[in-house]
C-alpha cells in the first residue's frame, strides 16, 4: 500500500485543476469566471474558439482591484501566463459583443500553480502556517511532471479542436460542391430542354409555311 501512495499522489496532482471547459457565448453577451489565489501564484489561461462566426472572441483578465491584467480583442486562440500581483479574486471574461447574432463556442482552461514558497521555510505559505512537512525534491519533480503533462494535455486538446474545425470546413466545402454540382446539372437540363423546345418550335413554323 505504501508503494501505491506516491503513484496515487502523482496522478491526483497531474489531473487536478487542468480540466477544460466548453462554453457558449451568445451575441452581445459576456461570460466571466473567477478564481481566488494568493499573491505570486502563477496562472495560465488557454482558450480556443471552436465554433461560430469568424472564430474570434474578446478576452479580458482583471485583478482583485479591477486592474486589467490582459485584454485581447478578436482572438481565435491564445495562451497567457502571469503571476498574481495581489491576493484576491481574479476574473477572466469572454465577450461576444462584436457579434450581431452568432453565438461563439469557446474551449478554455485556467491552470493555477502552487502558492509561492515562504522565504524563511522554503514551503508554501499554507504549509508554513500549519507546519505540514513534505519531501521538497519529490514535490519539485511532481510539479515539473505536472507542468509537462498539462502542456501535453493542452496540445492534445488543441489538435482535437483543430481536427474538428478542419473536418467541419471539409464537410461544409463538400456539401457546397455537391449543391453546386446539382445546380449545374439542373441548369444544363433546363438549357437542353429549352433548346430542344425552341428548335422544335422553329421546325413546326417552317412546316406550316
Amino acid at each position: 500500500m505504501k508503494s501505491l501512495l506516491p503513484l496515487f499522489l502523482i496522478c491526483s496532482l497531474l489531473f487536478d485543476g487542468v480540466l477544460s471547459y466548453f462554453i457558449v457565448v451568445d451575441a452581445h453577451a459576456e461570460e466571466c469566471f473567477h478564481d481566488r489565489v494568493a499573491k505570486g501564484t502563477k496562472m495560465g489561461l488557454t482558450f480556443e474558439v471552436v465554433e461560430g462566426g469568424f472564430l474570434d472572441i474578446d478576452v479580458k483578465i482583471t485583478g482583485p482591484d479591477g486592474k486589467v491584467v490582459y485584454n485581447g480583442e478578436r482572438e481565435s486562440s491564445n495562451k497567457y501566463t502571469f503571476a498574481a500581483y495581489a491576493e484576491g479574486m481574479y476574473a477572466y471574461c469572454f465577450s461576444n459583443a462584436m457579434s450581431t447574432m452568432t453565438p461563439k463556442t469557446v474551449m478554455f482552461s485556467m491552470d493555477i500553480g502552487e502558492e509561492p514558497k515562504n522565504e524563511e521555510t522554503g514551503k508554501p505559505a499554507a504549509d508554513a502556517v500549519t507546519g505540514a512537512a513534505g519531501d521538497t525534491k519529490l514535490e519539485d519533480m511532481i510539479n515539473e511532471l505536472h507542468t509537462a503533462m498539462t502542456g501535453v494535455k493542452h496540445e492534445q486538446e488543441y489538435m482535437m479542436i483543430r481536427d474538428r474545425i478542419h473536418r467541419s470546413i471539409s464537410e461544409s466545402t463538400n456539401s457546397r460542391v455537391v449543391i453546386w454540382a446539382i445546380f449545374e446539372n439542373l441548369v444544363i437540363f433546363a438549357m437542353t430542354f429549352g433548346q430542344v423546345y425552341y428548335l422544335k418550335r422553329i421546325f413546326e413554323v417552317r412546316r406550316l409555311v
